[in-house]
């Protein structure tokens, strides 16, 4: 019985100090299950398009690309943006980018406004109107992607918004009021409430290890509640 009475102990206080955080995980979990990641990531609202390959004896070479540019970049591609148009994009050692329009043979970037939003709405499929565009230039725990870029709101009721790297012309987050309910979840989930994205830290640890704890305590009794309560009824 001294067993018993320790793990009663045990699972009621503890069970008292993270029965919010089990809560938590419980119903965060629930709601991860219940939705695909692929339309948290809003993938569905991705536009196809069936643009002709770039012709590669139509392109300039590096070294006219280079002509445009203050420095020799360390790395040069071709592609097509979502609007269809080609354009080469360098990338520096430092880091930057900079996007140059192959027809024009200019250099676009950094992005402004109009072209900004011109590649969001070829971007998202059967788009809506533009409700806000506004330029980002730090890290939130809604972007953590290139800098500068612009995010793009749309006016739907997904509350769907696209972001635009500013230097490269990608398009380089899609971000959802599903996505925000499922990062917000996230956030309890792993008790990261500030960056919402360690989960290696003490606390949760701890929490978990306690939780762990209390499940045990309640496997210890539950032989002895089987015991009493067959005894009352007799």
């Amino acid at each position: 019985m001294r067993l018993a009475g320790a793990a009663s102990w045990i699972h009621k206080w503890l069970a008292l100090i993270v029965g919010v955080q089990m809560l938590f995980w419980v119903a965060s979990g629930l709601f991860f299950a219940m939705f695909p990641i692929e339309r948290v990531r809003s993938e569905h609202r991705i536009a196809v398009h069936d643009y002709a390959a770039l012709d590669v004896a139509a392109l300039p070479s590096s070294v006219e690309i280079a002509a445009l540019l203050p420095t020799a970049p360390n790395k040069l591609s071709f592609e097509r943006d979502s609007r269809g148009r080609a354009v080469a994009i360098a990338e520096f050692a430092e880091g930057r980018s900079a996007l140059i329009d192959v027809d024009a043979r200019q250099v676009i970037s950094p992005l402004d406004r109009e072209i900004a939003s011109d590649i969001a709405r070829a971007y998202v499929a059967s788009a809506p109107a533009i409700r806000e565009a506004k330029l980002v230039t730090s890290e939130s725990p809604e972007y953590r992607g290139a800098l500068p870029a612009w995010r793009i709101a749309f006016e739907d009721s997904e509350g769907l918004a696209v972001y635009v790297a500013a230097d490269s012309g990608r398009v380089t987050a899609r971000r959802s009021d599903l996505w925000r309910t499922y990062d917000a979840l996230w956030a309890l989930h792993i008790m990261d409430w500030r960056d919402h994205e360690n989960f290696n830290h003490g606390l949760l640890i701890l929490a978990s290890l306690t939780s762990l704890i209390v499940v045990l305590a309640g496997f210890v009794l539950f032989p002895y509640r089987l015991k009493f309560g067959s005894d009352r009824k007799r």
